[in-house]
């Protein structure tokens, strides 16, 4: 009995810990062994930005430290922007964020809300540091979800076009055929994430945004 109540709290622990706490853990121990580079440039966000492991390689000279996990949403990237964000004082935040969002049925309105709250997070606690979100994507496996990425995307846009150092990074155009419909050779067999020619493509829009 004795030993079945102390192992309990450890157990309550692991049910109570917030989705992709260990990931954030993670990033943590990391920076414990390297002291993380100063004025970064966080890419922060969902899974196209954490398979992005190689990013530094396609912008070299960028001080760019990948904060993407796991398969997050808007609400996880609020949650955890004191842990991925805030601490590294960074002089640009590029957001890639909301096509999980989208894939779990929040409506394009609460996506955008969702957004904003980051946005103004970032910018209460770093008035000088420049805010980028790159266009949520049409991934082919989510084609019923193009309606929601147009609106969503369209309202961020917007908004961002309000705002002083900001920038909405359109990565569709050239990711898209003739027809409108997404290139299938720049996925993976799961139709979501990217090949490494979709990430080249990434690397020519975003590129020209980033802060040296």
């Amino acid at each position: 009995m004795a030993c079945l109540l102390a192992a309990l709290p450890c157990r309550l622990m692991a049910q109570s810990a917030p989705p992709f706490w260990k990931e954030i853990l993670a990033f943590k121990a990391a920076d414990a062994q390297v002291t993380p580079i100063a004025k970064p440039i966080v890419f922060v966000g969902s899974s196209s930005f954490r398979k992005w492991v190689d990013v530094n390689a396609y912008f070299p000279g960028y001080p760019i430290i990948n904060r993407g996990f796991g398969g997050s949403t808007l609400q996880d990237v609020i949650r955890y922007a004191y842990d991925v964000i805030l601490p590294y004082k960074p002089k640009q935040v590029v957001v890639y964020c909301g096509e999980n969002d989208l894939a779990a049925n929040v409506t394009p309105a609460e996506v955008v809300m969702q957004f904003r709250t980051l946005f103004v997070m970032i910018r209460e606690n770093l008035p000088h540091t420049t805010i980028d979100f790159v266009s949520i994507k049409k991934s082919p496996s989510r084609e019923k979800f193009f309606p929601q990425v147009d609106e969503v995307n369209k309202a961020i846009l917007a908004f961002l076009q309000q705002q002083h150092n900001a920038a909405y990074i359109d990565i569709n155009p050239i990711m898209l055929d003739a027809s409108g419909q997404p290139r299938p050779e720049l996925f993976l067999s799961d139709h979501l994430h990217m090949q490494p020619e979709g990430y080249a493509l990434w690397k020519k829009v975003i590129g020209p945004y980033l802060l040296k």
